[in-house]
């Protein structure tokens, strides 16, 4: 039996499940595993498991489901742990249906382990009904929940509305990230995103954050990629892998937390734009020690449990609101609107150039040196 696994996100790494899940698969068939999904690929190198669990292209779970049933194999398990039951269950009926809608025919089993460990877990059998589904929930001691009960639980009542989205599973104080831009913070555990002309206009049990907002854009609220709290829960260790960046000092150019930062491995240093994008990116590029020179303004919403840095990086804070205008500045002037430069030969040579473009506006900032 050929057996495609899809592990989502960090905490199925973190918890230790992921790997028990692969060990105790492996002994139905020949197993290939990869990731779907970003954030688990920090989690991945932390615990060494690359050679595991392929983590070469940057894939949302869907496309990721899609490559296996490409390649013919018998099943594929969908290995997730979300924050309750109720998000999880959504994660798998969401990315199931994406995966749907990109085949033409609708052949291979696919399992999803929610949770495992935890006393709400489950295991869902989507598309073609598979014995092992039943096999494993009685291995794992976790209930059989249906794809119909989860569509009447979570999802029909969003299916009437394409304007209103509920996001299940929050707590009031947490970030709301809609395809990794912070536009708000909850205040309730009931949480409804509203848009009007794909627009976010509105946000029901949570405080809607402007810049945020215009920083996201248009978006299509059935479709976006929305998380709540804490990118990655866990307490961790970074592995930092030995890194090889030409030669010849490379510049980079990174204004948004969503882009595949991975892409900048051998980059020399990464210029960052605004505070959660300096966070993420930063935290990512510590495990290749690449230093980052991140451009904020004090508006921090914390996604990530612990923000590491490179040394050598260098912070700039400047006055409220201004730093995407310096960004854009940045870009032209510095990348000549491409996202690499090697018109440097250090990083303080970047930073003076910096400081001359914003005391040129005249704008207040401080800078934290790593």
């Amino acid at each position: 039996m050929n057996i495609g696994i899809v592990v989502h996100g960090p905490n199925i790494i973190d918890s230790g499940y992921a790997l028990k899940l692969i060990n105790l698969i492996v002994e139905y068939g020949n197993v290939s595993v990869r990731l779907g999904g970003t954030m688990g690929r920090t989690a991945v190198i932390d615990e060494s498991l690359e050679d595991i669990i392929d983590i070469s292209r940057k894939l949302v779970p869907s496309d990721s489901l899609k490559i296996f049933h490409e390649d013919s194999v018998d099943v594929i398990f969908l290995l997730n742990y979300g924050k309750s039951s109720t998000t999880g269950q959504v994660f798998g009926y969401k990315v199931y249906n994406h995966y749907k809608n990109k085949i033409d025919e609708n052949n291979t089993p696919i399992i999803q382990i929610e949770r495992p460990g935890e006393v709400d877990g489950s295991v869902i059998n989507w598309a073609v009904k598979s014995n092992l589904a039943d096999e494993f929930a009685k291995k794992l001691n976790l209930t059989i929940v249906e794809p119909e009960e989860i569509y009447e639980n979570h999802i029909k009542d969003d299916e009437k509305s394409q304007s209103r989205r509920t996001i299940h599973g929050v707590s009031p104080g947490e970030n709301i990230m809609v395809n990794s831009v912070v536009i708000g913070k909850s205040t309730s555990d009931k949480l409804v995103l509203v848009s009007n002309d794909n627009k976010i206009v509105d946000i029901v049990g949570g405080e809607i954050k402007p810049h945020g907002v215009e920083k996201l854009g248009d978006v299509d609220l059935s479709s976006a990629i929305v998380k709540t709290g804490l990118l990655r829960k866990a307490k961790v260790t970074p592995r930092v892998l030995e890194n090889k960046t030409s030669e010849k000092f490379k510049l980079a150019f990174l204004d948004h937390a969503g882009e595949d930062v991975y892409k900048f491995r051998n980059a020399s240093c990464v210029i960052t734009i605004g505070d959660d994008t300096t966070l993420i990116a930063s935290d990512i590029l510590y495990r290749f020690n690449i230093p980052i020179i991140g451009i904020t303004d004090g508006d921090l919403d914390k996604v990530v449990e612990d923000g590491f840095k490179s040394k050598n990086s260098v912070i700039f804070e400047v006055e409220s609101g201004n730093d995407d205008i310096i960004g854009n500045i940045i870009y032209k002037k510095i990348f000549k609107n491409n996202n690499y430069s090697g018109d440097f030969n250090s990083i303080d040579d970047v930073e003076n150039e910096i400081i001359e473009i914003i005391n040129n506006m005249n704008i207040k900032y401080t800078i934290n040196k790593i």
